[in-house]
């Protein structure tokens, strides 16, 4: 029986499932659970629980999260990243690093965000993206979330690519929405990378198949 913190990080495509799935048929009969759903497109760290260690998740979910995000301006999407159809387009500014630099104070510290309809967020117990995926739009109440700190890392007349430090429940895809429309445009986000919880990070995660590596090797 394992009872550990499992970090990994979880390839694009995969959903978050997909890995508890895939740690959880290795190390029966432990219990694996997650600290927070990472969306199939985006890749990076994912905190799995397992055996006696699933009581914990809570305390791995309050964990600062670090995430670079790569939003492409112009346009958004129905699922507000990469995946979805476009249903909106609109001019771009001209921006300078000052001008998106400055737009970042906005969020700072506790920010009212609207989560995202295609989302894991329940109501009436179903996922939102149930009802998305069948064309129904739940009213979604406003959730104040902690941004800590945003930093420009590059842009282009067409895209901004950025660094945020965050609290739990932060959905990066609706930040990204408000600070284009901060922006005076519109923008979904083209790629996602979860790159830290906590003290976790990409230099201290198994990929899935070197878990299944280490796991053999233990064994």
């Amino acid at each position: 029986m394992i009872n550990a913190v499992i970090p990994i990080w979880k390839p694009v495509d995969w959903t978050s499932f997909d890995v508890v799935k895939k740690i959880r048929g290795q190390i029966k009969p432990a219990k694996v659970g997650h600290a927070g759903t990472l969306d199939p497109f985006a890749e990076g760290v994912l905190m799995l629980c397992a055996g006696t260690y699933t009581k914990k998740v809570e305390s791995y979910m309050d964990k600062e999260k670090e995430y670079i995000a790569v939003i492409t301006l112009g346009s958004e999407t129905d699922t507000l990243d990469s995946t979805g159809k476009v249903i909106k387009i609109s001019p771009v500014p001209r921006l300078s690093k000052k001008v998106i630099e400055d737009s970042f104070k906005n969020f700072i510290g506790g920010y009212l965000q609207i989560p995202p309809m295609y989302s894991a967020l329940k109501k009436n117990g179903k996922p939102l993206y149930i009802y998305a995926r069948k064309g129904v739009e739940i009213s979604r109440e406003k959730r104040r979330v902690n941004i800590i700190d945003i930093s420009l890392l590059d842009y282009s007349p067409k895209s901004i690519t950025i660094k945020v430090n965050c609290g739990r429940g932060t959905y990066i895809r609706s930040l990204a929405k408000d600070i284009a429309e901060a922006l005076d445009t519109t923008g979904y986000v083209q790629t996602l990378q979860r790159t830290r919880i906590g003290e976790f990070n990409r230099t201290n995660c198994f990929t899935p198949d070197k878990f299944s590596s280490w796991l053999s090797a233990r064994i």
